[in-house]
């Protein structure tokens, strides 16, 4: 079959309702009030999103919180926290590929946003912990945070709180539908007094073999 046939071929499928033929893809541009699309198999932006505005918003309001031991600028307001965003943790079931560095941009681009707290660059805290060759998770044991501190102070970037985000996941399964309960908790931690703070959003997503399933799996009148 020559490339003339070959293109009369899918121009037949496509005026018969046939859509797509091999080695053919088609884009467009989203609209930024377009609703996200759906993922058929594993969460995307209809989860993550949401997770992110929601986790963030809460932990913001509660740091706006004035209490007295707050410490206070010569302009009577509260000074601004100095915080490292350490980074994202997955121990969700589901591979979040490309979406681990997109989290950890969405977060860390509304810490900049918020009066609250005043982050220190991703680089420096990758230069600090290279240098003294730590591990993220191992920031809890008060030996390397000492270690870590000091490396920063000397570069000019004293801290006072490292940020976690970690994502998870719970899995109930039914016949052939499956719900997956998506779940992204902050921690705030005080580098001197170990003190933390948390704060979490879910999103519930359920997956069906059949169209019928959400309909069958979530009918408001069955028990």
């Amino acid at each position: 079959m020559n490339r003339r046939d070959w293109l009369l071929g899918c121009s037949a499928l496509l005026a018969s309702g046939s859509w797509g033929c091999r080695g053919y893809q088609f884009g467009h541009v989203v609209k930024p009030d377009a609703a996200n699309m759906v993922g058929s198999h594993k969460a995307g932006a209809e989860v993550y999103d949401p997770l992110v505005d929601e986790s963030v918003a809460k932990l913001l309001a509660r740091q706006q919180v004035v209490t007295p031991d707050t410490p206070i600028g010569p302009d009577g307001n509260p000074l601004p926290k100095t915080v490292f965003f350490v980074g994202v943790e997955n121990k969700s079931a589901e591979d979040i590929g490309d979406f681990k560095d997109q989290l950890y941009q969405q977060i860390d681009s509304q810490l900049l946003r918020s009066p609250s707290f005043r982050p220190i660059t991703r680089r420096m805290l990758d230069a600090a912990l290279f240098e003294t060759r730590l591990r993220p998770d191992s920031l809890y044991i008060p030996d390397n945070m000492r270690l870590l501190m000091s490396v920063l102070e000397r570069e000019g970037a004293p801290i006072d709180y490292l940020l976690y985000a970690v994502l998870t996941s719970g899995t109930t399964t039914r016949n052939s539908s499956t719900q997956r309960d998506h779940t992204l908790t902050l921690e705030l931690v005080n580098v001197h007094s170990g003190v933390s703070d948390k704060e979490s959003a879910e999103v519930r997503k359920g997956y069906h073999k059949t169209a019928m399933g959400s309909a069958w799996n979530y009918n408001p009148f069955k028990r």
